[in-house]
């Protein structure tokens, strides 16, 4: 059993930029491409997450350092340590219940497809780890390995739906066309939807047009996205207390986020069309007119500047909030950098309104520091039955990615009450 773990380990650590180009490789010949045009799909598609990966990087390394830094201006002492998504999702891994997720979890999404219960077929297969960290947790209090793949597929369906759900807004508002986002991390801040909907009848702040097109409009060149990401960019810099060359540094590194990422998008799309093409019509040959979602990572969504711009508000946002809400012990640090994708769907929700979405936003973070304060127990117990190295100084860990997700939280509640 270890050494099958450990295999699917090896394959989860080639990560999306082979995994994903392997599986539309494999899709493109079942629609009946050509071994040559679902090949050239796949290599487009894996380029295109080099592309996004590298982008992220550059997100990552510049608001990891500014983060720490504006942390310690505050002098934030909180005793549960955000570990962020890498350490959970190793800590996901080495759990007994690891090996069953991946092969499981296709099977669901087969039967869910051919039940027509879902419209998603999701390939990101890497992202399955939000599978197991749920399975993990439920094994971790029952020691049943039935019971924790169980809680894994309902997770898996409530993602599944979900993206079904959001599909139609991802094709407007993103110009993503047949694409959907199952990713774990994202769906938890679905409920992210209804306030934004509730936001835009409010009377004074429905008219708070902040998109990045009415941006531009107000000020000229200087609204344009580039801009915006230099501007806030070294407002990130400054709230951390640097020096004025690093604040330069920053705010370059933000600008090179806005131009670059909608690039490699439009570089994936291209090698993403042909497939959902063949998709459609394999599908209408054999089931009828029937509409189907490739699922993606919902790093594809980071291509709206409104994304990039909501998340580097919401930074210093959720700092502060560690600070002052009452009852919070997290202390916001590894999973900063994934704001951009936990923000997709309000982005999408709001059109682009960047004051509504940081509104939505700093609600839902608030309740993410909450619910990763609640299962830090939990999480740490899981930590160190893996073996894992805590950080220096911290009694307890947990993560805003899946320790403070709310349909992780929901069905962790509701096996605790059996066990």
């Amino acid at each position: 059993m270890q050494g099958f773990v450990d295999m699917v380990q090896g394959f989860l650590d080639l990560g999306a930029t082979v995994i994903l180009p392997v599986a539309i490789f494999l899709l493109g010949l079942l629609f009946g491409q050509k071994p040559g045009k679902a090949f050239r799909s796949g290599l487009t598609i894996g380029v295109a997450f080099v592309g996004i990966f590298l982008v992220v990087d550059l997100l990552v390394d510049n608001l990891g350092p500014a983060a720490q830094g504006m942390v310690d201006r505050l002098g934030v002492e909180l005793n549960v340590i955000d570990v962020g998504w890498p350490a959970t999702s190793s800590i996901a891994w080495a759990s007994t219940v690891a090996a069953f997720i991946i092969p499981l979890g296709l099977v669901v999404n087969v039967l869910m497809l051919v039940t027509k219960t879902t419209k998603t077929m999701n390939v990101d297969i890497w992202n399955f780890w939000h599978y197991t960290f749920m399975a993990a947790m439920v094994y971790a209090i029952s020691g049943s390995i039935v019971q924790g793949l169980i809680a894994a597929v309902l997770f898996q369906i409530v993602c599944l739906k979900i993206a079904d759900w959001t599909a139609p807004m991802i094709s407007e508002f993103y110009e993503l066309p047949g694409v959907s986002i199952a990713t774990g991390s994202t769906i938890s801040y679905a409920p992210g939807i209804f306030l934004v909907r509730l936001l835009q009848k409010v009377p004074g702040i429905k008219n708070w047009n902040t998109d990045p097109d009415t941006i531009q409009k107000r000020f000229g060149v200087f609204g344009e996205s580039i801009f915006i990401g230099l501007f806030l960019g070294a407002a990130i810099g400054i709230l951390a207390g640097y020096g004025a060359g690093e604040v330069i540094e920053i705010g370059m590194a933000m600008a090179a986020v806005m131009v670059l990422m909608p690039r490699m998008v439009k570089i994936l799309m291209e090698g993403l069309m042909p497939v959902s093409e063949s998709a459609r019509e394999w599908l209408s040959k054999r089931f009828g007119e029937r509409e189907i979602y490739i699922g993606l990572d919902a790093a594809v969504a980071l291509g709206h500047p409104a994304v990039i711009s909501t998340a580097l508000i919401l930074v210093p946002v959720t700092v502060v909030l560690a600070v002052i809400l009452p009852g919070n012990a997290l202390l916001p640090f590894g999973d900063l950098a994934t704001i951009p994708f936990i923000v997709a769907f309000i982005v999408g929700a709001a059109k682009g309104n960047i004051v509504h979405s940081v509104i939505v936003g700093t609600v839902m973070i608030a309740l993410s520091l909450y619910l990763a304060t609640d299962v830090a127990p939990i999480f740490t117990d899981m930590a160190q039955n893996a073996n894992f190295d805590m950080p220096e100084g911290s009694a307890r860990i947990s993560s805003i990615d899946q320790g403070g997700n709310l349909v992780n939280w929901i069905i962790y509640k509701l096996f605790a009450l059996f066990n």
